[in-house]
């Protein structure tokens, strides 16, 4: 399942956030990155923030496990 970490600099008043859903894409889209699930966007962060975004999935189990 995909999951996200968006991380922002320390000493910034926004709190990381962990995102994950089956349908979950990223985009970017000009100076933004766009979350998108199946119903459409749904977190946005401008380039400005300095927040990093990272695809944390579990490791897929083996075949036959």
């Amino acid at each position: 399942m995909p999951r996200y970490l968006i991380a922002h600099p320390k000493g910034k008043q926004s709190e990381d956030i962990l995102v994950e859903d089956e349908h979950l894409t990223l985009a970017i889209h000009g100076d933004w990155a766009v979350l998108t699930d199946q119903h459409g966007p749904c977190i946005a962060v401008p380039a400005h923030t300095g927040a990093t975004i990272t695809r944390i999935d579990d490791e897929p189990e083996p075949a036959g496990a």
